[in-house]
């Protein structure tokens, strides 16, 4: 749900969010017992954000700001690669 989780935190404040540890994270709902950082980048078309690609690691601090950026990068390739139909 919007504004519940890694996930619904990033899609309410429109936003990819970066964690290098879950358990600091408030409301943090844990899909994988083992994961220990967590990277969510939002899936956006011209309508604005429609799903995330969440990535989870059982390393904390797994994931940085290099690997934020590429993975924006391959989302943004995702997507346009992509044809909806409304």
């Amino acid at each position: 749900a919007v504004g519940k989780g890694v996930c619904g935190k990033a899609i309410e404040l429109d936003m990819s969010m970066l964690v290098k540890d879950v358990n600091e994270f408030p409301g943090h709902i844990a899909c994988d017992a083992d994961s220990r950082s967590e990277l969510v980048v939002l899936l956006r078309d011209a309508d604005g954000a429609f799903g995330v690609l969440d990535l989870d690691s059982p390393l904390p601090g797994r994931f940085d700001k290099e690997d934020q950026a590429g993975i924006e990068k391959l989302a943004a390739i995702y997507v346009a690669a992509c044809e909806f139909e409304d």
